[in-house]
């Protein structure tokens, strides 16, 4: 690929998109995924649980695309964590720090006024490509 094209990234175990864009997009070193909301991949639906389960259900689903585009966790240089309240910021965040234990990348949070499906959470990531990619499982 050359640096001036860009690739779509699908993945089979994130959700499917729900209008005209791509999960992921390959584009020179980096991989930009979709912001991704708390839905379960097999049934389209978001999730149960309250924030914890919603985010941690983000994180999954980012760890499928970013493996799926040959990337991990560990190359993240940029998230953006959009939430419906910012008093679910401290329950995210600590979901959150158990994928990013060591050299977090850097990240915005803002509060919006609502999100797709009801969701509580939103996280988009920026990562570079690897070599040897993936190994972002679940926690």
């Amino acid at each position: 690929m050359s640096p001036h094209e860009k690739q779509v990234v699908t993945s089979a175990n994130a959700p499917k998109p729900v209008g005209p864009y791509s999960v992921g997009i390959l584009a020179g070193p980096f991989i930009f995924t979709a912001g991704q909301i708390g839905l379960d991949p097999k049934t389209g639906t978001l999730v149960e649980g309250g924030i914890d389960v919603e985010t941690r259900q983000v994180m999954e689903n980012l760890c499928s695309i970013l493996c799926d585009g040959g990337s991990s966790f560990k190359s993240v240089v940029k998230s953006t964590v959009f939430l419906k309240d910012m008093a679910d910021f401290a329950r995210m965040n600590a979901i959150y720090a158990e994928y990013f234990d060591e050299n977090p990348p850097a990240r915005s949070t803002v509060q919006v006024g609502g999100l797709p499906k009801g969701a509580m959470v939103e996280i988009e990531l920026i990562a570079l490509k690897e070599e040897h990619a993936c190994g972002c499982g679940s926690k």
